[in-house]
């Protein structure tokens, strides 16, 4: 006789009702009135997001935290209720500045007819309509709740739906820019193909781990790797595994879409997905490793180990000889894959490992480039937003501000102290250290000063370099944007600073739990 799996909704609440504001959100699309979608989506989206992370506070500091749910289809613990709170609060800043209408004459950053061919009549008559597509925001919702359900999956299958639940809309969301278009559908193609086989990839390799296991769930797949670590079986279905979840974080050699689709997406989804993706994938990925495989880490550990040296030096190598603002910030942001894949090579400890060390790395990066893309978004010239770095020259004298803040956010990406970068990579860099790791730490101590220069070089050209006559000029965007800017400097010093709190909460969330 079939028994329902049992549920536990005073865990899930909070992911359930980012469900369900997504699906309220395509009845809105569906049924309400032009002219009211726009303010009713961000309205419910907001405020969806909103109680959703009060909802996570509340689990994080309640009785139910450590709860097996689904049938251990979910595992509600510290660092992945944590990692839920990280995607939530990223998310409410995605909003702002998927919300922005003052940057480019009054329109939003999304195409007004995202079926209509670009350069043909029908785009035209969108535009001068001022069409856009509301649409955007159930999206992201969606991509939301599946960065919720990836972050707690305690077993394979729930792995997988989860990965596609949150892919599936980030393609579309790339593809939806209103200016470059084919650009921007060029991104989306190359992300949804290259998603496609390496969603492929890790299916087969999941289908491998559970032919060696003969279970889906990640404890019980522990305990078979303990016994067993040897089988060639379980071997090549980690490295399928593996390369499925790579993909989602950037890294080497499964880096390509990455610099095409930061360049090609509307900045908006950039600075969102750039933040939310990779505390999701890397949520996914250290509960992966350390319940399913922690075993058998002398098997991957190497592996990861090549992974992460070709991905910093990479990341750092390509980024040096950028000219596109958006492109550097993408090559950037592969560099920093490989920085915390150093990270999920350290030892695990009852106060502050390896998993800790990740986690508070991401909260770093997470704010410091959704405030870097947000500042992208305001630097404008005739015909849009000025990507060419020679662009950016003497900003620091015509917007000091602006260029000071933007300056912030490169200072912490290269890791320099009074940043949150720099306790990020001290953490990462200390964790790998202690499990020996000091061949990955001392190539990622190269690529951190072969970064320092890329970063610097830009800094260099805002406040040392003559505005050139096409120089782009910075647009003063929606109140909403600039409390993002904001409030992610602040974020960003305060990380740097005072690190202590969140330091804290981290070793109290404790480690994953099988």
């Amino acid at each position: 006789m079939f028994e329902s799996p049992g549920i536990s909704y005073a865990t899930l609440w909070p992911v359930l009702l980012v469900l369900g504001a997504a699906c309220i959100g395509v009845v809105v699309e569906a049924f309400a009135p032009r002219a009211a979608r726009f303010n009713t989506q961000v309205s419910l989206a907001l405020v969806g997001l909103a109680a959703a992370l009060a909802g996570t506070a509340i689990v994080g500091a309640g009785p139910h935290l450590g709860v097996a749910t689904g049938e251990g289809a979910l595992i509600v613990d510290g660092p992945g209720v944590f990692s839920q709170g990280l995607v939530l609060l990223v998310s409410l800043g995605g909003v702002a500045l998927f919300a922005e209408r003052r940057l480019d004459n009054g329109v939003s950053a999304f195409a007004g007819q995202a079926a209509a061919l670009p350069g043909t009549p029908a785009e035209r008559t969108a535009s001068q309509r001022g069409l856009e597509h509301t649409e955007v925001y159930p999206l992201m919702m969606f991509a939301v709740g599946g960065m919720m359900l990836f972050c707690v999956s305690g077993d394979l299958l729930m792995l997988f739906v989860a990965l596609e639940v949150l892919s599936l809309p980030l393609y579309l969301l790339t593809g939806l820019a209103r200016r470059r278009r084919l650009l921007s559908q060029e991104a989306a193609l190359k992300y949804f193909l290259l998603g496609a086989f390496s969603s492929g990839i890790f299916l087969y390799g999941l289908a491998l781990v559970y032919g060696f296991a003969g279970s889906m769930s990640l404890s019980e797949i522990g305990a078979a790797v303990a016994e067993d670590g040897s089988s060639p079986l379980l071997l090549l279905g980690i490295g399928l595994m593996a390369v499925g979840l790579l993909f989602k974080t950037g890294a080497v050699p499964f880096h390509s879409w990455t610099p095409d689709v930061y360049q090609g997406a509307p900045t908006p989804v950039t600075a969102w997905m750039s933040a939310a993706t990779k505390i999701a994938a890397f949520a996914a990925m250290l509960r992966l490793f350390y319940v399913a495989f922690g075993a058998e880490g002398d098997i991957w550990r190497p592996a990861i180990g090549v992974v992460a040296v070709l991905t910093m030096l990479l990341g750092a190598s390509f980024a040096v000889v950028q000219t596109d603002v958006k492109r550097m910030l993408g090559y950037s942001a592969v560099a920093h894959t490989g920085f915390l894949l150093t990270g999920l090579l350290g030892v695990q400890n009852d106060s502050f490992g390896s998993t800790q060390a990740v986690l508070f790395y991401l909260t770093a990066y997470g704010f410091a480039t959704l405030g870097a893309f947000a500042i992208v978004s305001m630097v404008r010239g005739p015909n849009g937003e000025a990507g060419s770095l020679d662009r950016w020259a003497g900003m620091g004298r015509t917007n000091p501000w602006v260029a000071g803040t933007f300056a912030v956010f490169l200072l912490s990406m290269a890791g320099l102290p009074l940043t949150g970068g720099f306790i990020g990579k001290w953490g990462v860099f200390a964790v790998a250290l202690g499990a020996g790791q000091w061949p990955v730490v001392a190539v990622a101590i190269g690529s951190s000063v072969i970064a320092v220069f890329f970063y610097v070089r830009v800094i260099m050209l805002m406040f040392f370099t003559d505005a050139h006559d096409d120089a782009a000029v910075v647009v003063t965007p929606s109140y909403a944007t600039t409390v993002v800017i904001a409030l992610s400097a602040v974020a960003t010093v305060l990380l740097g600073v005072i690190p202590g709190p969140v330091l804290s909460l981290l070793v109290d969330a404790g480690g994953f739990i099988g």
